[in-house]
């Protein structure tokens, strides 16, 4: 890219007079954090990109998968059939894009032992994820660490965003004092979900992101915004902090207590099951893979290796984080992982 092109990349967002050219230097000179580079992180990621983010930290466990496509935008056919990484696959099509933003993808699996680690030197916070205890985690350490971030989720044809200003405005504990019970609440896998409301509620977060890093936070909104493209539905419910909250008003943290052992969680809407490890077991993925393909079948790239056997898939990363699909729950995820990989 010529020393022109830069300003005439930004050309029309520059004209916009919410930005100019000062809000245009302080987009380049921002780091955020996306976690999550699903429906919504997928598009908070190109939005972020295109606007000029100066490094955007791209943080997600998962791989590509056909289902994806549908709404993820920044996948296509070739990254599913070679099951990259999301977080990989994401940044390849991001430099296409824009290769003036900073771009640093990381697979792995945010949780209490490294959230600190992942989220220092951010300005900004995104959520993309699919589970509330991922949520809940990030509202204590954004909490702790003095981070504004922005909560997004959505499914089947409604969705919902929160702009969190810690010291100022509502935390998601305040708005959800209970975490919701996981096989209680609807998934894209039980409930489905349209590309728009993804789209949307990306596109809200993205415009509170672009608002704060340009420094116009008297423009964020100050609420809950709830749509429902489907029944025509938008509505903005004003939250107050609550004057118990164990997370904003107490800094109790609970949720970044350490964790010991293998963590073993259900993933959301899938009959899939992950498995992480306090300590990392650096595997060598084709010394693996030349053990299993005697027992099953298996395929294998550079990030990662899928090993199909007993009616059952799983796929492991080289620090030993796997994906157990096909599992009735994580009893039966742990009998596989061990039977195959050892514990």
């Amino acid at each position: 890219m010529t020393a022109a092109q830069p300003e005439r990349y930004y050309l029309r967002q520059i004209a916009f007079a919410g930005i100019g050219r000062a809000g245009q230097a302080k987009l380049a000179a921002s780091q955020v954090v996306i976690v999550g580079c699903g429906g919504i992180g997928s598009l908070l990621a190109e939005q972020l990109t295109r606007a000029g983010v100066g490094r955007l930290k791209l943080i997600d466990r998962d791989y590509v998968e056909w289902d994806n496509l549908q709404r993820q935008v920044l996948f296509d056919e070739a990254d599913a059939r070679a099951s990259l990484p999301k977080a990989v696959a994401a940044t390849r099509k991001l430099r296409q894009i824009n290769a003036q933003v900073q771009l640093e993808p990381l697979v792995t699996d945010l949780h209490a032992d490294n959230v600190e680690e992942l989220l220092r030197g951010s300005d900004l916070v995104l959520d993309g994820t699919d589970n509330f205890e991922t949520r809940y985690l990030l509202n204590d350490a954004c909490l702790k660490w003095h981070l504004p971030w922005i909560y997004s989720a959505a499914v089947s044809g409604y969705g919902t965003s929160l702009t969190i200003l810690p010291g100022q405005t509502a935390c998601l504990e305040c708005v959800f004092p209970q975490m919701p019970v996981a096989g209680r609440t609807p998934t894209c896998a039980t409930a489905g979900v349209i590309n728009p409301i993804t789209g949307l509620i990306a596109s809200l977060a993205a415009a509170e992101a672009l608002k704060y890093l340009v420094g116009q936070s008297e423009k964020l909104r100050r609420g809950l915004i709830w749509v429902d493209l489907w029944e025509n539905s938008f509505r903005t419910m004003q939250v107050a902090r609550r004057p118990d909250c164990p997370s904003c008003v107490q800094g109790a943290f609970r949720h970044l207590a350490a964790e010991e052992g293998a963590s073993v969680v259900r993933l959301c809407g899938r009959d899939a099951v992950q498995m992480r490890f306090a300590q990392s077991q650096q595997l060598n993925l084709p010394a693996l893979a030349g053990k299993l393909s005697a027992l099953g079948q298996v395929e294998q790239n550079e990030f990662l290796l899928r090993f199909r056997a007993d009616n059952r898939e799983l796929v492991i990363f080289s620090d030993g984080r796997a994906i157990i699909k096909g599992v009735a729950g994580p009893t039966e995820a742990r009998r596989f992982y061990a039977k195959y990989i050892g514990l």
